[in-house]
């Protein structure tokens, strides 16, 4: 391998780690129920905001990179290392775009209710939310709720969300 082509995939290695980056760490920073510090939170957020068009300028690089050691010889290893890359940061423009906390907190479909006597999975230490409407009185798990962070539910005939 020449010397240009080495100095071709630095950059390209370079890329395709800080694209994985941009959408890895926020990820990692904003974890549901861990410890999160301000200064965390606000480098997850910014890195939120700016990776859309980070990753799209990061696969523009990749391509122009993988164009540059593109030969048409019989250097399979080096080809397909070029299009691995130019793939892994193409995929990080897509997830740059997503909201994978969108599926965590999803509204729980079709809650399963049972009368307090039959509640056996709460303990008695438990935590609970309680709403009572128009004489119906009902009761959420906090630790329940804590996964869905919402609940459709109807109470005393007033339909109502539920949410923690």
């Amino acid at each position: 391998m020449s010397a240009s082509r080495r100095g071709i995939w630095a950059p390209l290695v370079a890329v395709t780690l800080i694209a994985l980056a941009l959408v890895v760490v926020p990820l990692f920073l904003i974890r549901p129920f861990s410890p999160q510090s301000p200064t965390t939170m606000a480098l997850a957020y910014a890195l939120r905001r700016w990776s859309p068009l980070l990753t799209v300028v990061a696969l523009a690089a990749a391509i122009l990179f993988a164009a540059r050691l593109w030969n048409p010889g019989p250097r399979i290893l080096a080809r397909s290392g070029a299009v691995l890359s130019v793939a892994l940061v193409g995929a990080t423009a897509w997830a740059a775009r997503q909201n994978p906390f969108e599926g965590m907190f999803a509204p729980l479909p079709g809650p399963g209710f049972v009368r307090a006597s039959d509640a056996d999975f709460v303990a008695p230490a438990d935590m609970v939310m309680t709403v009572a409407l128009h004489g119906d009185r009902v009761a959420y798990p906090i630790r329940q709720l804590g996964y869905h962070h919402l609940v459709q539910d109807s109470v005393g005939g007033v339909p109502i969300v539920a949410t923690y």
